[in-house]
């Protein structure tokens, strides 16, 4: 049976109130925009926490009170990065982003 053609929108929603999901589960494929449909994507995530001290207490420079706590604020922003680009991979591979 061929194909209809039609230059209308058409809707994916069915207006439930309820809204609209797509996919079941973290394994169904989707996509966007023509790329190839994929799994949902598992993020690593990272937990850290520094606390900044007043430039006046500084004895490390830089607004931290130690060295130690200059490179966990580092360490922090390299991961942040790392995971900032990840995500942006992952939104341009389901077609989102460009």
């Amino acid at each position: 049976m061929p194909l209809s053609s039609s230059n209308a929108v058409r809707q994916l929603s069915d207006g439930n109130s309820q809204g609209t999901v797509l996919g079941q589960s973290a394994t169904d494929l989707i996509s966007f925009y023509g790329a190839t449909p994929l799994a949902r994507a598992v993020m690593a995530t990272t937990a850290a926490s520094v606390t900044l001290a007043a430039q006046t207490a500084s004895t490390a420079g830089q607004g931290f009170s130690t060295v130690a706590m200059f490179g966990a604020f580092m360490s922090t922003v390299v991961n942040m990065q790392s995971d900032l680009a990840s995500l942006r991979t992952q939104l341009v591979n389901l077609g989102l982003v460009s």
